[in-house]
């Protein structure tokens, strides 16, 4: 376990009750902060004077602090800026893959304070659960104020996320996982879906700040998609939103494990691309180092890759309109070998006319899924 070198609060604290209010103002802080009172004031449509109280309560609580003075332009005079007191608060985080575990303790900042990683030895709900559980008590004992988290994994789950209706690599179905979580660690657990929760990280806390639309593409393992529209994480109403894996690519393609001929998932995965090389490469590690050295197979292979990523990115681009897309994942050096044939799949595929794509593709590391899944957390207790 890591952890941050400052020392945790004394005492536990409980979450407090905040009113819709103090929500929107905090959340406002946490995005866009440090930000003075007129500002946020603006932001809300609120008076001044019913700021005054909100931000009293929420400096009361010990969730902001103020303290920095910025000048204002128009008047001369310094203006207090209120500001997140990151460490009032901790939330726990867990990403579930087939075979690890992925924990992180992050602040109300969304900083991570503390990982663990460990094997995952059995999927077995029952004992999946009592590792977490473990986990938890183990860090709760380094950060006794921590007040709710959540859990991600790949697959498909209710539209209220209360249950985990089928995670193909851990061979779960219907499983009440965030209630079963909350009853055993005590504090509220939300579960969520592992793209979506990550384009709710960038959302608020990374390269998505600040933007009201935001389209976010994974690529590795699988190919997840993730969409922000009118500020809203978009689920769908199945909670299926953002399954354009199946795209098709070639009419005249392979076909996929579930059947689809020339579809986006039987190029640009991990496994696919490790498979189109015949033994060429034993993992997909194996097969970027012999694309790197130009390898005629493995080269084609990633250029086919690109190609569909591209596709995609402008399918997406095409149905939302998104100010940014960002693009991350395990998969990333298809971006570095096959950017070329991204972009001309892009170039094809854009609607006439579009604007310029504004694409940031982000380094990845497996922890981001954890640290997602914390934040999951913060966006329970502010009921977002």
């Amino acid at each position: 376990m890591t952890k941050s070198s400052a020392p945790p609060p004394a005492a536990t604290t409980a979450w407090p009750r905040l009113n819709h209010g103090e929500r929107e103002t905090l959340r406002e802080v946490l995005i866009h902060g440090p930000l003075p009172r007129a500002e946020i004031a603006r932001r809300l449509g609120v008076s001044r004077a019913s700021l005054t109280r909100v931000t009293r309560s929420l400096l009361e609580h010990g969730l902001i602090i103020e303290g920095a003075t910025e000048q204002r332009a128009w008047t001369g005079r310094p203006s207090e800026l209120f500001d997140i007191a990151p460490t009032a608060r901790h939330f726990f985080g867990v990403k579930l893959t087939g075979d690890t575990i992925f924990a992180a303790v992050i602040d109300l900042g969304a900083h991570e304070v503390a990982t663990v990683e460990e094997a995952l030895t059995s999927r077995d709900v029952a004992d999946v659960v009592k590792r977490i559980t473990a986990i938890y008590t183990e860090l709760s004992g380094a950060f006794d104020d921590i007040v709710a988290g959540g859990v991600c994994v790949a697959g498909d789950l209710t539209q209220d996320r209360k249950l985990v209706v089928d995670s193909p690599f851990l061979g779960w179905k219907d499983v009440p996982l965030a209630r079963i979580l909350t009853d055993e660690l005590g504090i509220p657990m939300a579960t969520e879906n592992d793209v979506r929760a990550l384009t709710a990280t960038e959302h608020w806390f990374g390269a998505g700040a600040g933007c009201s639309s935001l389209a976010l593409i994974t690529v590795g393992a699988g190919i997840g998609f993730g969409f922000v529209i009118d500020d809203r994480l978009v689920a769908g109403h199945h909670g299926r939103a953002g399954r354009l894996e199946h795209l098709r690519i070639d009419d005249a393609g392979p076909f996929c494990p579930e059947g689809h001929r020339g579809c986006a998932s039987v190029y640009l995965t991990n496994e696919s691309i490790v498979r189109s090389l015949n033994g060429a490469a034993a993992d997909y590690t194996e097969a970027v180092e012999l694309a790197r050295g130009g390898h005629p197979a493995a080269l084609r292979a990633f250029r086919d890759a690109g190609t569909a990523l591209g596709t995609l990115i402008a399918t997406a681009a095409n149905g939302i309109d998104p100010q940014k897309i960002i693009l991350t994942g395990d998969g990333l050096p298809v971006w570095e070998i096959a950017e070329p044939e991204i972009r001309a799949a892009i170039d094809e595929v854009l609607s006439a006319g579009s604007e310029p794509l504004e694409l940031d593709v982000q380094p990845f590391q497996f922890n981001e899924w954890a640290r997602a899944a914390a934040v999951l957390g913060i966006r329970t207790v502010l009921r977002f």
